[in-house]
């Protein structure tokens, strides 16, 4: 997590969806969770689902990585 910046843009898959969004695992030890606000209107992920995603906010400290849709 050290090792990642806001801003990155990477490939990620998707592990999870819920009602809040998707968990998605960017090749660190903790899955990204792309917030179902930062999801394009009738994206229809699904778990498996190789995505290009973006870095919005890396808290160490708390284990929490918050991704967005690029743009």
């Amino acid at each position: 997590m050290e090792d990642l910046a806001t801003g990155m843009r990477l490939k990620g898959t998707v592990r999870n969806v819920v009602d809040f969004g998707a968990f998605v695992d960017i090749g660190v030890k903790q899955d990204g969770l792309l917030h179902r606000t930062q999801i394009p209107a009738g994206a229809g992920l699904k778990v498996g689902d190789v995505i290009d995603i973006e870095i919005k906010n890396v808290e160490i400290e708390r284990g929490r990585i918050s991704l967005g849709w690029p743009r």
